[in-house]
């Protein structure tokens, strides 16, 4: 049986415990005596280790941790908005599952877990390749469509105007609905239909006809609301310089500690554009890291929440939708519960976040051979 473990978490060796048993009765020697001496001095020694000092020793070597100073629980703990409104006056909910990066067998269950637990919000893609079992898990649930949030993105091969009815429909198809509440532009880099990673430059350099389409999608009523993905704002404004009929609901980029975007942020606020935030607890490798953050720990124990709790509820504050992704139950649980952060501790994660060259994880520019940096002009 073989066993798989989330981002973040390294499976650890396999330990034989017969080999072990055996190995130690071949060692084994004959008992010796102990003298009154010696154990008078053992007895010294563990009394010594419960001193202060070597307590602290022992909490400096991470063998257990613990909370300082007043703490509250998290029933005080007012909650932070819900939903967002959009641009059309759609509300769209503030955290959603995202389904990136899992996989056929499990994914299913994740959206399952999540519905029970009260998400709304399920964020996913056509290049995921896993629309088919996530309709299949939201059918089962018989959850009333109308009280869903469904996200799907297009992918790069799709930005001619004349293939991007076709590969909706496909995600309509799977995810067993007639319309998406939320459709957006995967990349700002298009794509030929044919071949491998063959760039379309001018719906690169132009998006507009690609933008056009879809607004065209949303009169037909096959979707709510149109967006962007992975979009900087020189991208952003160079889309938004056509004549619009609907502007971007929302742009969802890789948000987190480290790579907190502040800049970002700012100027999408001034201009009345929502972010979604992918990777909230950190890309790759990096959620044990965001995990074990000082400020981000003193404030889960401050507050009586967790860790993975205190990024996620400072992403709502932020004014974030968060997309967090797992598919373990009880993290999935865990993950929907926000809480607004004390001003105070607030300040302390935006500075910690901003106290360090931001990382971004994120980006194909070199593994799709392009001739540019997706993310240039910054």
């Amino acid at each position: 049986m073989s066993f798989s473990f989330s981002q973040g978490y390294q499976q650890l060796p396999t330990v034989d415990k017969d080999a072990g048993e055996r190995e130690s009765l071949r060692r084994k020697a004959p008992r010796k005596s102990i003298s009154p001496l010696l154990r008078l001095t053992f007895a010294v020694i563990i009394i010594m280790c419960v001193t202060v000092p070597c307590v602290r020793m022992i909490r400096s070597r991470g063998f257990w941790a613990t909370c300082h100073g007043p703490q509250r629980n998290s029933s005080t703990l007012a909650k932070l908005p819900s939903h967002y409104t959009l641009p059309s006056g759609d509300s769209i909910p503030s955290v959603a599952l995202g389904v990136w990066q899992a996989s056929k067998g499990e994914v299913g269950n994740a959206v399952k877990s999540a519905l029970s637990a009260g998400y709304r919000h399920i964020d996913g893609a056509w290049i995921y390749r896993n629309e088919e079992e996530v309709g299949q898990a939201i059918k089962a649930s018989s959850i009333p469509r109308e009280e869903l949030w469904l996200t799907s993105k297009l992918w790069n091969n799709f930005h001619a105007p004349e293939d991007i009815e076709t590969a909706l429909d496909q995600s309509l198809s799977m995810l067993g609905t007639d319309y998406l509440d939320l459709y957006l532009i995967h990349w700002p880099v298009a794509f030929k239909k044919e071949g491998n990673n063959v760039i379309d430059e001018d719906l690169t350099a132009d998006p507009y006809p690609t933008w056009q389409k879809l607004e065209e999608l949303v009169d037909k009523g096959k979707i709510r609301n149109i967006g962007i993905s992975n979009f900087n704002i020189r991208r952003i404004q160079n889309l938004t310089a056509n004549k619009l009929k609907y502007q971007p609901a929302v742009n969802q980029v890789e948000l987190n500690f480290w790579n907190p975007q502040p800049e970002l942020l700012q100027w999408s606020k001034e201009n009345g554009l929502l972010l979604e935030a992918y990777s909230p607890l950190g890309s790759d490798k990096q959620v044990g890291k965001s995990l074990s953050v000082p400020e981000v720990k003193d404030i889960a124990c401050k507050l009586g929440i967790t860790p993975a709790q205190v990024i996620i509820s400072w992403g709502v504050q932020r004014g974030t939708i968060v997309l967090p992704k797992s598919v373990t139950p009880s993290r999935i649980v865990e993950n929907l519960e926000v809480f607004q952060i004390p001003q105070e501790d607030f300040e302390i994660l935006e500075q910690a976040a901003a106290s360090h060259p931001p990382q971004r994880v994120v980006n194909p520019s070199s593994g799709w051979k392009l001739p540019f940096d997706v993310f240039d002009g910054q």
